[in-house]
């Protein structure tokens, strides 16, 4: 940032208007006394590039991206961080003073935050977790908990190449379950992990039994809308603790802050009821 150039950031989707990011790094601006702004844009998949590559001329200094352009916002960027190449997707890029793009992922980052926060006495090498959904947002998740040490991780869903896919890329971590399975794993999980869009406002409910559910187990969603799912009211009626999905989408963005605007934010109350106004 210069003395005289308010640093500019923001979200990039298609549609966008539904993203709360821009709450939350409004809020954070606000509460640090930061200069600067950001803002949710509308970017249609074939204008993608025009527009990362315009944006630093245009006095930004990095922006998000999520659906449908994380993968191809990898595919642009001209340096990967490692993280991000091993998702296979980005969600916040840097531009540099020259306009070079660099991409990275906080994704898992912003995944085991959460957990950390919402259940402090899981210990990820306890046990095998159970990932519903093979999409982009489980790839994030299964190398977080790779990462982190969890000895197996059974990953089920609907489509079953799709989870088979994930699994010759992860390696032998991972083992697939059939979709109408679901239910008779997760007695043995010590983590769940519903990755999938389903139990979100507008989209069908996540309808895998879970009379299983071990009391202690960790279960979370990534779906935060509503708050409290399906599977988390049935996983605290067992005994569960249940971790919503929320704080993933507030500590993802702490990095790209911090790198943005030069202060590294806090995920407090604040910031939960900021997202949530």
């Amino acid at each position: 940032m210069t003395e005289n150039r308010i640093p500019l950031a923001g979200v990039i989707g298609h549609p966008i208007a539904h993203s709360r990011s821009p709450k939350v790094h409004g809020h954070w601006l606000k509460t640090y006394g930061l200069a600067g702004h950001y803002i949710p844009m509308d970017v249609a998949p074939e204008d993608l590039e025009q527009v990362l590559r315009t944006l630093p001329k245009a006095g930004f200094v990095g922006a998000n991206v999520t659906v449908p352009h994380k993968e191809a916002a990898l595919r642009i960027a001209d340096t990967v961080t490692e993280q991000a190449s091993r998702i296979g997707a980005a969600n916040t890029l840097t531009f540099a003073s020259d306009g070079t793009i660099r991409a990275d992922n906080t994704d898992g980052y912003g995944f085991m935050e959460n957990l950390r926060s919402g259940a402090p006495d899981w210990n990820p090498k306890d046990g095998p977790a159970v990932i519903f959904g093979a999409g982009g947002a489980a790839r994030a998740v299964i190398a977080a908990l790779i990462e982190a040490g969890v000895p197996e991780i059974l990953l089920t869903n609907r489509t079953r190449a799709r989870a088979e896919q994930l699994q010759q890329e992860f390696g032998d971590t991972i083992t697939v379950v059939d979709w109408v399975q679901a239910g008779n794993v997760v007695e043995d999980a010590e983590l769940v992990v519903n990755t999938t869009s389903l139990g979100m406002v507008g989209q069908p409910e996540l309808r895998v039994p879970l009379d299983g559910l071990q009391p202690g187990a960790v279960v979370t969603d990534l779906v935060y809308t509503p708050l409290q799912t399906r599977l988390l009211r049935e996983a605290e009626e067992a005994g569960c603790i249940a971790v919503d999905g929320l704080g993933m989408l507030l500590h993802q963005a702490v990095p790209g802050f911090e790198s943005w605007f030069g202060k590294r934010p806090d995920v407090d109350d604040a910031t939960r009821a900021a997202a949530l106004a």
